[in-house]
């Protein structure tokens, strides 16, 4: 089954009837924009394209889209979206948030759904920055970053969820940039067309608790043209150099959860409830329930 929309939609066809709600320069409106570009690049029928979030700024973004929306628990949308996947194979799924949604209360969330190479995309809007709960230090603030929750500083080293995407057996690890919108719209476009679990950090200042827009647009470059993607070792040595390299750390190929499910079905079907309960005895199992 296809999810191409019938009729070619543009950009703004995808747009809901609900204004975003962000501050002025918020981050958030490029990378809104960059997934409009991308689902219409792609062609996605919003009948059949699914935009999951947990709690946080970035996470009202289902709700300005006109494709299905689930706007869930904090820290959990990807267990969400692994659901509908599952559910519907036949669906695009899309999961969004921020950095302290994705890597705080969420964390125990993103290395699972990475090894099983569920195929959905994960959007995070980084900020560093807590932004709805008025400017927390976050899991990726700096070391020594002062916020109202660390007025002398913070004590805690950043997490670099691009090494963490990695370690975790991502399948496709990139990093992008709100105020590079044609460039970020082009990831988007890759990570949704490839077959596993995309990640992209999207960068996205908070102009009103963490405005580092022109610090970090000094501190942008592009993955260089030579760099091997398939280089495990070497997506590594990316995301933990200093700066911010933009564009494709880490692709492989390789079966999806959905893919290897099915090969799971295909080896049960032989198998009747009689048999299964005779295998099981001969293994030494002890089953439970009269006349087994």
């Amino acid at each position: 089954m296809s999810t191409a929309s019938p009729v070619k939609l543009k950009p703004n066809d995808y747009k809901s009837e609900l204004k975003p709600i962000w501050c002025p320069g918020c981050g958030d409106f490029g990378v809104l924009a960059s997934l409009y570009r991308s689902m219409s690049e792609l062609g996605l029928d919003p009948a059949k394209t699914v935009i999951v979030s947990g709690i946080g700024c970035s996470s009202r973004l289902p709700h300005f889209a006109s494709t299905y929306g689930l706007h869930t628990l904090h820290g959990r949308p990807l267990p969400f979206a692994m659901g509908v996947k599952l559910a519907n194979p036949e669906l695009t799924v899309i999961a969004v948030g921020g950095d302290g949604d994705g890597f705080a209360i969420g964390a125990g969330h993103f290395p699972h759904a990475a090894r099983r190479n569920v195929d959905i995309t994960y959007l995070v809007m980084d900020n560093e920055i807590y932004g709805l709960t008025k400017g927390q230090v976050s899991p990726t603030s700096l070391f020594e970053q002062k916020a109202p929750s660390t007025p002398y500083g913070n004590p805690e080293q950043p997490l670099n969820t691009l090494a963490f995407a990695v370690a975790s057996g991502a399948s496709f690890v990139a990093r992008g940039a709100s105020f590079n919108t044609k460039a970020l719209t082009e990831l988007i476009t890759q990570a949704i067309e490839h077959k596993g679990f995309s990640y992209i950090d999207a960068l996205s200042p908070c102009t009103t608790f963490n405005n580092t827009q022109d610090e970090w647009k000094q501190m942008v470059t592009d993955v260089r043209p030579d760099h091997d993607v398939a280089d495990k070792v070497g997506a590594f040595e990316l995301a933990l150099r200093g700066g911010f390299a933009l564009g494709i750390l880490y692709r492989e190929e390789r079966p999806t959860q959905t893919e290897r499910y099915q090969q799971l079905i295909a080896k049960a079907k032989p198998n009747d409830l009689p048999t299964m309960i005779n295998t099981f005895k001969a293994r030494g199992g002890v089953a439970i329930g009269k006349g087994v």
